[in-house]
């Protein structure tokens, strides 16, 4: 999908929440352990109910890779699932993935073209190597991890180099990676206050923004400071909207807790001009 495309389903939506698929068995509705593919049958109720009021899903493949087997042919029939039912949605596979050359080749052709998710986060550690591969195909995107949101943030991710911060420079250097109009990145909600910096390095990208809600972070503070004139975000939330409920209404409380947010979205769209 292009960013033009997914502006347009922003607009028409009046929302960018990205709905976090973090299936933990553990927290489902126990009536549905007794189904032949748990994963898949949460995960298929949560979609439906969720997707009047999201633009984006993303799967977090932690969740699915600690089942084996099993939990990646769930990943298989949910990405098969969005793509026949909801083909206007943008899907990322929240993978983390960041090796280098033929490696990174094939993690980009398994989500790209085994998939057919639209982005996958990426760590920038080993430099251009791990990300480029990601950046050459046609209308897919690397969602670079930049500032997160977790404590463990401040040990690497702030260190001063020279006059500016090592997430900065991050920012600052991708820009000029081969393929570098189809990055994308993550900053972390908790770190909101950093919003209007970083648009000053990557004023038209987009932002995938997880850490609202049951992180603490602020949607009001992320769109105001994090917003440009295509929107460019897409904030995420995972545990706050497919937990809401642990009983048979599951389906209907995520649904309830998305279009809340979408609700709050649409009038930080209409303040910013977009709609």
């Amino acid at each position: 999908m292009t960013t033009s495309a997914l502006f347009e389903q922003i607009k028409a939506k009046a929302s960018y929440l990205c709905v976090g698929l973090d299936i933990d068995l553990e927290k489902i509705p126990e009536y549905l352990l007794e189904e032949e593919d748990p994963i898949f049958s949460f995960s298929k109720a949560i979609i439906d109910a969720t997707h009047p009021y999201a633009v984006a899903f993303k799967p977090n493949l932690a969740f699915f890779e600690t089942y084996g087997v099993p939990g990646w042919n769930s990943f298989d029939k949910v990405m098969k699932y969005l793509n026949a039912k909801y083909p206007n949605h943008f899907i990322i596979a929240d993978a983390k993935r960041g090796d280098i050359g033929n490696t990174a080749k094939r993690y980009a052709k398994a989500f790209f073209e085994t998939y057919g998710v639209d982005a996958v986060t990426v760590a920038p550690y080993m430099g251009k190597d791990a990300v480029e591969p990601f950046l050459t195909f046609n209308d897919k995107h690397a969602i670079l991890l930049a500032l997160t949101s977790n404590e463990g943030a401040k040990d690497f991710q702030f260190t001063q180099e020279k006059e500016q911060l090592l997430y900065q420079k991050v920012l600052k250097v991708s820009k000029s990676w081969v393929g570098a109009e189809r990055l994308m990145y993550v900053v972390g909600a908790t770190k909101a206050e950093a919003l209007k910096s970083i648009r000053e390095i990557v004023p038209d990208s987009f932002l995938l923004v997880p850490g609202v809600g049951a992180q603490g972070g602020s949607l009001a503070e992320v769109s105001i400071n994090g917003m440009n004139s295509q929107c460019g975000l897409l904030v995420n939330s995972s545990r706050g909207i497919i937990y809401a409920s642990q009983e048979e209404n599951f389906a209907q409380a995520a649904a309830e807790e998305a279009k809340k947010m979408q609700v709050e979205m649409s009038s930080f769209l209409k303040s910013a001009g977009i709609l």
